[in-house]
């Protein structure tokens, strides 16, 4: 069955491009023009993809990211007309996986997509052995994608999620910005290592006490991150 996508965007034209070449690789797509309309399907479908444009009518596509992330991890790509990295660093530190900046070459889009769901599909991929990571109060169910602190679930990103992983599956081990780019995001990302230190900041948000203290996620400083 092929992957089934959500495109948000208010101009009709684009949304009609995207749709055509998607269709074209077998993948089913569904379409909102403002920021309610995506809401509410986000909310009503099980989606593989969300590519959510920044500038929509009724409210933007940050919030409708954050919304979301209020109820579903869906992998999303935001859109934006703008270059300006502060508008892509916002998407990401209000849950976005990955951005593009328009105009972009819908190649492009359709490899960023595979490319995420393919990440997506192994890390759900039945394994034999249990596959569950236990330091102190953190439980990482790394198959079923859950992490528990103390008994209770918290709820991250695919991003955040696949950095904690690596993280705590290599406790006390360093890993520059760098690094960490490469690993979880792969080589061909085009962002810098601004990326890593968003979602850094993110999960410790979610997973930390003071987040200003970490107990877990630790910085060695002038050198990485590391799981302490």
């Amino acid at each position: 069955m092929g992957q089934r996508i959500l495109v948000v965007d208010d101009e009709k034209l684009i949304v009609k491009g995207i749709r055509f070449s998607l269709e074209q690789d077998g993948m089913e797509v569904d379409s909102a023009y403002d920021g309610e309309e995506a809401v509410e399907l986000a909310r009503q479908n099980h989606y593989d993809m969300v590519l959510l444009d920044v500038m929509l009518p009724k409210m933007t596509g940050f919030e409708v990211c954050q919304q979301i992330r209020g109820f579903s991890n869906v992998p999303i790509i935001m859109l934006t007309a703008k270059g300006d990295d502060m508008d892509k660093i916002l998407g990401l530190d209000y849950g976005a996986d990955d951005y593009i900046t328009k105009p972009f070459n819908i190649l492009e889009v359709k490899a960023r997509i595979k490319a995420i769901i393919r990440r997506t599909a192994r890390k759900a991929e039945p394994k034999e052995a249990s596959n569950v990571v236990e330091k102190g109060s953190v439980r990482l169910d790394c198959d079923g994608r859950r992490v528990n602190i103390n008994g209770r679930e918290i709820d991250l990103t695919a991003k955040e999620f696949e950095v904690l992983e690596l993280l705590m599956k290599n406790p006390g081990k360093v890993y520059s910005r760098e690094k960490l780019l490469k690993l979880v995001w792969g080589s061909d990302y085009p962002g810098d290592v601004r990326t890593v230190d968003v979602h850094i900041r993110r999960l410790r948000e979610k997973i930390e006490s003071i987040p200003s203290e970490p107990v877990y996620v630790r910085t060695k400083w002038g050198v990485g991150y590391y799981f302490a």
